[in-house]
């Protein structure tokens, strides 16, 4: 479960319109590229997300809808990991305490700014190491209209690790016949008028699991006179239309609320674009289907090329051949075949594996390739880092490095035979390494 932070207030789901597919079964695009699995700030950032990396990563958005008279009620929402966290135990409990600093700026005017401190509690030590979404932090702030910056820092308070991120945003006016722009949440209860609380809760990201989690779309409409269609679109990466919607507002009240549900194995995987109205009264929001929310992976065939070192070969041979319409399910399948902990939300193994990717790019960079491709990539993805390390003084001949396992009693030896640069496994410790790596994987 995620650990919610917010101001408190009831949360219930809403019901939904009815979808219409544009045209046959989506089919994958030839065009869809591996998006920044390792840079996944980079990647929330291109979306319009406030997101922040090491040593205190987040993902935040920031929504906006009507307020009282002719303010803007504006919700922030912040996504964390608890691996972030220094967790320090309690009785049978591990607390984490963390402070978060806002501030929206508006030009010729003084600043919105405001911090809370909050607490999480969990009752494990496997759960201080979550690398999924476990975290999340809510805060309403009433504005004029008009263009913010806004800034987010989040500070640990057992570490003073801190992170910060800054975007520009524009707090729109909302006057008689016309609708916020989609916002992404996890849950949402409508209102009847501005003055109403604004109960919701986001889902900073905007990141649906591919075959997994439904997205939902709360959309509200102000004021129309009368019964009032307005049409709802969803474009995939390459502005392809591939859902069509028409919202009708039966007008009379001062705010009516609807909620989109959107199951994320109907569609391209990738960056979606949400549109409501047309013209000049067009609103949109960005989401994400990836093959989860930890790791921003967006293509299939890239996915199946990254697992090429995690073992299950038969399992990921046949979601390979596997028809787009069967996809979805098959890695809902291999998701939860995989998954050492299924009382988690998360995949403990798979996130490790992709943990270790990030590891081998950064240590193995010098061989002219990605390090997760290199024979040291291979073996610190597969047995993670070496007990021991140790190089031949250089000058001596051809470059040798010994890599040594205690727990294995495993020591492997990469030459480079050639002289420019590329480590290579020798033969006889490619035999050892692979009587380990079948040992590994059996248990």
């Amino acid at each position: 479960m995620r650990r919610l932070v917010l101001a408190p207030f009831m949360v219930a789901a809403l019901g939904c319109g009815n979808w219409k597919r544009v045209g046959s079964e989506p089919q994958p695009r030839p065009t869809e590229t591996l998006t920044a699995l390792l840079n996944a700030q980079q990647f929330y950032q291109r979306l319009g997300r406030l997101a922040a990396g090491d040593p205190m990563p987040f993902v935040g958005s920031v929504a906006f809808a009507a307020g009282a008279g002719d303010s803007v009620v504006a919700v922030l929402g912040l996504s964390l990991e608890n691996r972030s966290f220094a967790f320090q135990r309690e009785g049978n409990t591990f607390v984490a305490r963390y402070r978060v600093s806002i501030s929206f700026a508006r030009e010729g005017a003084r600043s919105v700014d405001l911090a809370r401190e909050e607490l999480v509690r969990v009752a494990t030590f496997q759960e201080t190491q979550r690398a999924d979404e476990s975290v999340l932090f809510q805060q309403i702030v009433r504005l004029v209209p008009g263009e913010y910056k806004v800034t987010v820092t989040v500070r640990d308070a057992g570490s003073t690790a801190e992170s910060s991120a800054t975007g520009a945003y524009t707090a729109p006016k909302l006057g008689h016949a016309t609708t916020s722009a989609p916002i992404l949440v996890y849950q949402a209860t409508g209102r009847g008028t501005r003055a109403d609380p604004l109960n919701l809760v986001l889902n900073p990201r905007g990141a649906v699991g591919y075959g997994s989690d439904t997205l939902l779309a709360y959309i509200e409409g102000y004021g129309f006179a009368g019964p009032t269609t307005v049409p709802f679109e969803v474009f995939d990466e390459q502005e392809k239309p591939i859902y069509h919607d028409s919202l009708t507002f039966r007008g009379g009240r001062e705010v009516e609320s609807q909620v989109i549900r959107l199951a994320p194995d109907s569609v391209s995987l990738g960056e979606l674009r949400l549109v409501i109205g047309g013209g000049n009264g067009e609103k949109s929001a960005s989401a994400l289907v990836s093959f989860t929310q930890a790791w921003v992976v967006t293509n299939f065939d890239e996915m199946l090329d990254l697992l090429r070192y995690f073992g299950q070969d038969d399992r990921i041979a046949a979601l390979r051949r596997a028809p787009p319409s069967e996809r979805g399910r098959l890695w809902r399948e291999f998701y939860t075949a995989t998954d050492p902990n299924t009382a988690t939300p998360e995949n403990e193994a798979l996130n490790q594996y992709f943990s270790r990717i990030t590891g081998a790019n950064q240590r193995f960079k010098d061989e002219g390739v990605p390090g997760w491709r290199t024979d040291r990539g291979e073996v610190f993805i597969i047995l993670g880092p070496p007990d021991e390390s140790i190089e031949n003084t250089p000058g001596t001949g051809n470059r040798v490095v010994r890599w040594s396992y205690e727990a294995y009693r495993l020591d492997l030896y990469f030459v480079d035979e050639t002289g420019f640069g590329r480590l290579r496994l020798t033969a006889g410790s490619r035999a050892e390494f692979e009587r380990v790596m079948t040992r590994v994987r059996r248990e």
